[in-house]
């Protein structure tokens, strides 16, 4: 196959994308409701807020520890990301049925377990079947389908809300677009065990000679710096509290997080083709610091109209830091791909607990913006950081 009949974004990387647009509908038809559906409903605080992602994040990386070296292993990533989807599809709907703060962290736990089975396998396939020139875009065009979902979810959790359906039926219905993942992931992964599928795209061969194995100082210190800048991220729960604190109605909430994810949507595969041209290692600390400076804007004492609007910039931020940081980790990791992504996935959840709870702490025993602020000062840090290591490892 000559190099111009090759598509730059493989053809089951586009699968995978519908499936997780798919996922993201059914996702964003409860995540954006939880905090009124907590501290509104069953009565609970900000600190249960931070709990709940704290808890979730927890779980999803002692699982992606374990699956992503499982996910080198022939044969094993199909089933895990079948796993993944499959126990996200059956327990996302059950929060509806949760009558305590306690039992939504526990069904949210168990929703982030098929996460944390499916990432690792996933992101390790789609590195596996791209070329490595143009991963930032294959991410980038995973990531846009993912938030075009959400788009769908958030919108579609309006109109209901909306319609004056219940809150706890609204997520209910979330059990419909994700037996439409099951149907279409079913057809996509046809086949990807078959050798071939590892030359779906030129340039995935075998690694050159004396490319580190995800281990050692070139692959530890970029990715720490790359956990740091994942645990200093105030978590989205406590920012549409914050949003709900300055005024924005819980009505409306689904429908400004459906306008994040356009913004998401629009940014995520231009962000993939500047991480391809400039590099992870620019593309990233923009990021980064881009996310601190909508921090420090929202804890000011801003009215809805204003909070919304800065709230949407952190659509720019996702949009350029989440195709980077995954082809930032597939470049460390080129040997054992599904190991880096579950060594950087599972630690950097490991470290989103205690980091929630002192957000969450925070927020709840100081203030909104104090919080804010702090999230804001901690990327400052892991951006400095992360410029000097992956100004040494080159990734």
């Amino acid at each position: 196959m000559s190099e111009a009949r090759v598509p730059v974004v493989p053809r089951t990387v586009k699968g995978l994308g519908l499936v997780s647009l798919f996922n993201d509908f059914a996702s964003e038809m409860v995540y954006p409701l939880l905090p009124a559906f907590v501290t509104r409903g069953l009565g609970a605080g900000a600190l249960a807020l931070g709990a709940l992602d704290g808890a979730a994040e927890l779980t999803s990386a002692a699982i992606k520890w374990v699956s992503g070296r499982l996910a080198d292993r022939p044969g094993w990533r199909k089933p895990l990301i079948l796993a993944g989807y499959g126990t996200a599809v059956l327990v996302r709907p059950l929060i509806a049925v949760a009558s305590a703060a306690w039992q939504v962290i526990g069904f949210r736990v168990l929703d982030r377990v098929g996460k944390g089975l499916r990432s690792p396998a996933r992101d390790a396939l789609i590195a596996q079947i791209t070329p490595p020139a143009a991963r930032g875009r294959a991410f980038g065009f995973h990531r846009a389908a993912d938030h075009l979902g959400a788009v769908a979810g958030s919108l579609v959790a309006w109109l209901l809300l909306s319609a004056a359906v219940d809150v706890r039926d609204v997520i209910a219905y979330s059990a419909i677009p994700g037996l439409v993942v099951m149907l279409v992931l079913s057809v996509v992964l046809r086949g990807v065990d078959r050798p071939a599928a590892a030359r779906e795209a030129t340039g995935s061969g075998p690694p050159a000679t004396g490319a580190f194995d995800a281990r050692g100082a070139a692959f530890w210190f970029p990715v720490l710096c790359l956990v740091l800048l994942a645990a200093g991220r105030l978590p989205e729960t406590l920012l549409i509290l914050r949003l709900q604190d300055v005024g924005v109605p819980v009505a409306t909430i689904p429908l400004v997080w459906g306008a994040l994810h356009v913004v998401r949507t629009g940014a995520a595969y231009p962000g993939g083709w500047l991480s391809d041209r400039i590099g992870t290692r620019s593309t990233l600390s923009f990021a980064g610091l881009l996310f601190a400076a909508v921090l420090a804007l929202l804890a000011q004492p801003v009215g809805p109209a204003a909070a919304t609007a800065i709230f949407l910039g952190l659509g720019l931020v996702s949009g350029l830091g989440e195709a980077a940081e995954r082809a930032a980790v597939a470049a460390l990791a080129p040997v054992r791909t599904g190991t880096g992504f579950g060594s950087f996935q599972g630690l950097a959840g490991l470290a989103a607990l205690p980091a929630a709870l002192a957000f969450g702490g925070l927020y709840q025993a100081v203030s909104g913006p104090a919080a804010l602020v702090t999230s804001a000062v901690a990327m400052v840090v892991g951006v400095t950081l992360w410029w000097i290591a992956a100004g040494r490892s080159g990734p």
